[in-house]
């Protein structure tokens, strides 16, 4: 799968050649943010989020998985909580076991990968499956696709009208899971202007995206003004991460941090120690949502730690000093 990245970025990517950028800015946006029906769907507060990794190559060592990284520091941002995120194989029953239980126990939930032209993308298909639903040609993708998507070098002679092995293969990538009982718009969204690639919705909260990182990115961030109104802070405030730089070892900060922490769960502040194998410096942090809270509490952690509270975890290193390992 690791060799199809530059394949899949070249299927979705945007404009080939200027004519087709005035082309399809010319075109009327089919995205459908404001549509009453979409933004009914699923309209519970976001609270949690679960990432599901897809792909043999992320779980055989070819690749390596960026995307759960750049989700959780999104899902940061927002104040909603990363729960849970599990890399599974290119497999079927593995994928609606996985589905199916993240969706019902987290309100928002990611996937990543697997939704290509080829024999083993298998993610579309596995959704629909776990929840009884069946695959139907998504007609607007199918139009942005023909517009937006480069042509291959290699397939001088395809053509869109004509029936091929490669037609079809890319109509794997558009036929989504289909819901019929539901409005049609909140179940595929076009977040990107740029890309033909929907993200498409199922079950309200499960949202299948690209696994190219460029890609997952991209429709990532673009879908964050429609969740935002669905936060329990919609202003957008998110989480604040207080971090200390401390000269002393865990155990000698440990007996503070833990009443520490039983004194601030009732504020929703969770109390971090992380040592830094090798260098003279740990870092303690403080993660909540009340910054003027957190700011209350800088004074005391910074002198029971014998710290300070930093923007790096490395910012008081000394660079011309030979770190030496300490115990912790």
């Amino acid at each position: 799968m690791l060799s199809r990245l530059n394949q899949l970025t070249r299927h979705f990517s945007p404009f080939s050649s200027p004519h087709s950028l005035a082309s399809a800015l010319s075109t009327p946006f089919l995205a459908s943010r404001s549509t009453p029906a979409m933004t009914s769907a699923k309209s519970k507060t976001i609270h949690t989020a679960a990432c599901l990794i897809i792909g043999d190559e992320v779980l055989g060592g070819k690749t390596v998985d960026t995307n759960s990284a750049y989700l959780a520091k999104f899902c940061f941002s927002l104040g909603i909580q990363l729960k849970r995120v599990e890399v599974i194989p290119d497999d079927e029953e593995d994928i609606m076991e996985a589905v199916q239980r993240m969706s019902d126990r987290y309100d928002f939930v990611v996937t990543s990968g697997g939704i290509g032209p080829t024999h083993d993308d298998i993610t579309y298909s596995s959704i629909a499956k776990a929840f009884n639903l069946k695959l139907k040609l998504h007609q607007p993708s199918f139009e942005r696709m023909k517009r937006l998507s480069r042509p291959h070098p290699m397939q001088p002679n395809f053509d869109w009208n004509t029936p091929s092995p490669g037609l079809t293969a890319k109509l794997r990538m558009v036929e989504l899971p289909h819901d019929p009982a539901l409005p049609a718009e909140p179940q595929a969204l076009f977040v990107s202007e740029d890309l033909w690639v929907p993200i498409a919705v199922v079950n309200g909260n499960v949202h299948i995206l690209p696994g190219v990182p460029r890609l997952f990115e991209n429709l990532l961030k673009n879908l964050k003004p429609l969740l935002v109104p669905r936060l329990e802070d919609p202003e957008g405030k998110g989480t604040f991460r207080f971090m200390f730089s401390t000269p002393l070892p865990e155990s000698a900060v440990a007996p503070f941090l833990t009443e520490l922490a039983e004194r601030v769960a009732p504020k929703g502040v969770k109390v971090g120690s992380y040592p830094r194998w090798g260098k003279k410096r740990n870092t303690v942090t403080l993660v909540g949502a009340d910054k003027a809270y957190l700011e209350s509490l800088v004074d005391e952690v910074e002198k029971t730690v014998q710290g300070k509270k930093v923007d790096r975890e490395d910012e008081l290193d000394n660079p011309d000093a030979k770190d030496e390992v300490f115990s912790q």
